[in-house]
């Protein structure tokens, strides 16, 4: 039977292993948004550091310059300006995160164009051959190391002439290459005057956050540059880009096409996807790297700003709907994140998922499932927890440790995601197993040893075995009144419910007070304190669920009077006798090999025993033997009588406890009557018996007369001497 469970137990794992891979090998939406939520963290936990030379500056359309130079868009003529002032003060290349896909309506020949024959006739004269804001743009153009943007669509027109060439080392790399059936375009004349033209497409997941930026896409065949590649070309004054593919020279592909490895830009060689973009590794937008674009036109910039810098012509202002969200920022200008690809390149940063990341990552969750599944169930739960957590510690770290020092993306997020899984159905797994032969012990004993002992058993089986201890116990029998005259007036049916209403609380009362119930004999009970757990308090523990049975006893009367009324029948009342003592027993698992109980012997139970069957003579409820008030302490009890028990030499102290409706003055008045019942002189004892029993309640009236008997009888007052009672063993 064991095999075969530990055999389900492993195919059940590698089911779930298989799962959990098969999963990671289809990489839907959901699996893939936890890799990315690692890569982000990963971001924020160690962004990238801002560049103290700045290589990069963006010249901002902001607020303020729209509210200085107008609204947008402006005219051609104050970019032509602006494009000078910027190439007068030695950009390296100005790239231009904008389209003019059409011409500038502020034009005097669009304005021509927008009037009234007659009105045109009459202005027509006045411009006569005056170049257009288009054609002054274009001038400035020609004039600086100037880059366009262009954006790729579905849809769209053609492909304009680009001024960058590609040469391809390797496979061809266009088939992962994302492509794009067309492009919006700049206005003619600007694409033929600028010096490169790029793309400003971006690589948005499905959470609309920039994470991957393309160098390269395509449209149809032809290969298109992004716009800040073509910024950073321009900036080297470098010719062509070199795509080195899959069987490059160099480059390792066992004969399969895997796309591009690397871009080389002019003299910096850009790793990529295979689909030619980049991870990039932001850093926190960095104000400082900004220049208001009136600054420039105002001439209030200062003169080195600029100086040897890749410039980047954008806008913040929100009303222009250039924001972009990343990793570290929710929004942030979409011309800051073509700058942060640029200082990425410059920088010689490298941010990969290699080709070998989703094997990598398929190989932990196999190779440390199967190592986990081999180990935990052997392990106490605490164990398993903490080689659960040290594994799971180490996939977390070592993906943070590869991006940090390596700069690589691996994702810690599912693989630790599948292996917590795994630990904790594994944990539950044996735990179920653990509780089913737990409760298997359970159901074989619970009937006939104590919830206790069984307890005792679950968490040390070995203790299945005859043999006992010696050790101190405080012992409790209890016993019905009149047992035999109740059972003549009920039939076996209603005995039975009469047994199992009396019974249960009392049992009930006893185990809440930490006690053992070692057996049930017809309507008495056999209970003891202290085993199998230690109780230090055992002694008191006892008396305290005397007391609360005979509180127990009050309620069930009230209840059986009440219902025997209503059937129109009386029903005597129910009282029992509880002796308490305390001594050293032999407690254990007692019988036989084939059925054993656990239980306790000794001369003290018989003392215990005979205790509570004084409780018929002397009309009390409760009788403790003189050790359980030295083990308790006297507080709350008040001796009753001292007798000697056959086999034992000198007397025996009986107690019983105060009742709460006794005179304030009883204590004392009994202990008083105690300490007379060996005076000879009869006035003397009788006197302290009647102020005793003035004051004691209604219900001591048995005791009172028991003693009055037995000491008259002693005396000579109603018969012969007699010796004080014995008790026989």
């Amino acid at each position: 039977m064991a095999i075969l469970r530990r055999f389900f137990y492993f195919l059940i794992v590698a089911a779930f292993l298989a799962g959990a891979v098969a999963l990671r090998v289809a990489d839907p939406f959901p699996v893939q948004a936890i890799r990315l939520l690692a890569f982000d963290l990963y971001q924020r936990m160690a962004p990238a550091e801002p560049l103290p030379e700045q290589p990069v500056v963006v010249v901002d359309i902001d607020e303020a310059s729209l509210k200085a130079i107008g609204q947008w868009p402006w005219p051609r003529t104050v970019m032509a300006e602006l494009t000078r002032k910027l190439t007068e003060a030695g950009a390296a290349s100005v790239a231009f995160d904008i389209l003019f896909s059409e011409p500038d309506q502020s034009s005097p020949e669009q304005v021509i164009k927008r009037l009234r024959p007659e009105q045109a006739a009459l202005v027509a004269p006045s411009i006569g051959e005056a170049p257009t804001h288009d054609g002054a743009f274009a001038a400035a153009l020609a004039a600086a190391p100037s880059v366009l943007g262009l954006s790729l669509s579905g849809g769209g027109g053609p492909l304009p002439p680009l001024n960058a060439g590609f040469a391809v080392a390797g496979d061809d790399p266009r088939p992962f290459i994302p492509r794009f059936s067309g492009a919006i375009a700049n206005v003619p004349a600007l694409d033929a005057a600028a010096k490169g033209i790029g793309s400003i497409n971006w690589i948005q997941d499905r959470d609309q956050i920039v994470r991957r930026v393309p160098l390269v896409l395509r449209v149809d065949d032809a290969l298109v540059p992004s716009l800040a590649a073509e910024a950073l070309r321009v900036g080297q004054d470098a010719g062509s880009y070199v795509l080195k593919a899959s069987n490059a020279s160099g480059e390792q592909a066992f004969g399969r096409a895997t796309g591009l490895n690397h871009i080389r830009i002019g003299g910096f060689i850009v790793p990529t996807d295979p689909d030619g973009a980049i991870w990039l590794r932001f850093r926190p937008s960095d104000p400082a790297g900004f220049i208001p674009a009136k600054t420039v036109l105002d001439g209030s910039m200062p003169a080195d700003r600029v100086q040897g810098r890749i410039v980047l012509v954008g806008t913040s202002a929100a009303g222009l709907l250039d924001l972009r969200a990343t990793p570290l920022d929710s929004a942030v200008p979409g011309v800051e994140i073509h700058a942060q690809v640029i200082e990425h390149i410059l920088t010689g940063r490298t941010l990969t998922r290699p080709d070998y990341a989703s094997g990598l990552e398929i190989a932990g969750i196999v190779g440390l499932g199967l190592l986990l599944a081999l180990v935990l169930p052997f392990v106490s739960a605490a164990v398993a927890a903490i080689l659960g957590v040290l594994a799971i510690g180490g996939i977390l770290v070592g993906g943070f440790l590869a991006f940090e020092h390596a700069g690589l993306l691996l994702d810690p997020f599912y693989p630790a995601l599948v292996i917590g899984l795994l630990v904790i159905g594994t944990v539950l797994y044996t735990f179920r197993q653990v509780e089913r032969a737990r409760a298997g012990i359970r159901r074989a004993f619970q009937f006939y040893v104590a919830p206790a002992v069984v307890d005792e058993i679950i968490a040390d089986p070995t203790r299945l075995e005859l043999g006992g201890e010696d050790r101190e116990l405080t012992l409790l029998f209890c016993d019905v009144r009149n047992f035999t005259t109740i059972s003549e007036e009920l039939s076996a049916t209603e005995l039975t419910r009469f047994l199992n209403e009396l019974l249960t609380p009392l049992s009930d009362v006893i185990l809440a007070h930490r006690g053992t119930i070692d057996k049930y004999m017809g309507d008495a009970i056999m209970a003891f304190w202290n085993a199998p757990l230690n109780d230090p308090d055992h002694a008191r523990h006892a008396l305290e669920a005397a007391t609360r049975m005979l509180a127990v006893m009050a309620r069930l009367n009230e209840a059986w009077q009440k219902q025997a009324a209503e059937r129109g029948r009386s029903l005597p009342e129910v009282r029992i006798g509880i002796g308490i003592n305390t001594g050293r027993c032999c407690v254990g698992n007692l019988g036989t090999a084939q059925r054993f109980d656990y239980s306790a012997i000794g001369d003290e139970v018989n003392i215990a025993s005979r205790i509570e069957q004084l409780t018929k003579d002397y009309g009390l409820g409760i009788l403790v033997g003189e050790p359980t008030v030295e083990a308790a302490g006297a507080a709350g009890l008040v001796e009753i009588d001292r007798v000697q028990l056959r086999g034992r030499s000198g007397m025996t102290r009986l107690y019983t406890l105060v009742p709460a409706d006794a005179a304030p003055d009883f204590a004392e008045a009994q202990r008083a009557f105690v300490a007379c019942l060996r005076e000879p002189d009869p006035t003397v004892w009788q006197a302290a018996l009647y102020r005793a029993k003035s004051a004691a309640p209604a219900r001591f009236a048995t005791y009172y007369q028991f003693m009055l008997q037995r000491l008259s009888t002693r005396s000579g007052l109603g018969g012969e001497s007699a010796p004080p009672i014995t008790i026989d063993l």
